[in-house]
């Protein structure tokens, strides 16, 4: 008799036991890929949104901009007299739920002329500014011209390998930029995509892939490293590597922060 009550009661700690790790992956959770997309915003006569992959773990895989073939046309071909440089801007909100990526939320400039330096970035072309701080904090960016302090970075370990801040980039509400001078574009070919890095008062403040419209016409199935920093201003998920693509079946186009790492404290 006492032996069958110990198992018994054996029997009822492992029940209980079991039940126990039942609930606690049930309040955990189980982490499964996923895709959070971002509420999607009119830009010539398509629109544009957010996009974020998770992978098996919930973390972060990539981060894109998705725009539907309506997005490449019907655009602005005059220059905006309310920006600096007289770009269309248009802001794209973070999805409301998935994993935290570090990204604050999405500004694309349309660039009918393109930009300085000339006969580099002279084209027309799209600008994709993934910032890590605010909106509000993007509309206190200013600087007083290129000799300011709040466009130098002191701390290289801040700026890749072959780039260099250059100071005439500042612009107000955006950041002052670093350009990879050994890419494509500076050597004799012409631009077409290219990675860029923002700093503000000496911090890292937004990446920044930059596409010709002519490009996207094309079709593209463009994936290509990122030269990375040492170290970043603020925690976050950041790309090893960086993609420019039209995906056939839904017909849509992709600007994406691919091979995601994160960096800092979580």
């Amino acid at each position: 008799m006492h032996d069958t009550i110990r198992r018994i009661d054996r029997i009822s700690r492992g029940i209980g036991l079991l039940v126990a790790g039942t609930a606690l992956l049930t309040a955990g959770g189980i982490a499964s890929a996923a895709t959070y997309k971002g509420t999607a915003v009119r830009i010539g006569k398509g629109t544009a949104r957010i996009v974020v992959h998770n992978d098996k773990s919930g973390k972060p895989s990539s981060v894109a901009v998705m725009m539907t073939p309506g997005a490449l046309k019907g655009l602005p071909t005059a220059l905006n007299k309310k920006t600096a440089e007289g770009s269309w801007e248009y802001a794209l909100p973070m999805p409301k739920h998935g994993p935290k990526t570090g990204y604050t939320h999405v500004v694309i400039d349309w660039n009918p002329h393109g930009h300085p330096p000339p006969h580099v970035y002279t084209v027309p072309h799209f600008d994709f500014h993934f910032y890590g701080i605010s909106a509000a904090a993007v509309k206190k960016v200013s600087f007083r011209g290129p000799k300011d302090p709040a466009t130098k970075v002191s701390n290289r370990a801040l700026v890749p390998p072959d780039y260099k801040v250059i100071p005439e980039t500042a612009v107000n509400e955006m950041g002052v930029h670093a350009v990879d001078l050994a890419a494509p574009e500076f050597h004799g070919k012409p631009f077409t995509a290219t990675f860029i890095y923002g700093y503000d008062k000496g911090q890292m403040t937004f990446v920044e892939p930059m596409v010709t419209l002519a490009y996207f016409n094309t079709k593209p199935n463009l994936s290509l490293p990122v030269k990375t920093p040492a170290q970043y201003s603020r925690p976050g998920y950041y790309p090893t590597r960086y993609s420019v693509r039209h995906d056939a079946n839904s017909k849509a186009y992709l600007v994406a922060l691919d091979g995601l790492k994160h960096w800092g404290k979580k």
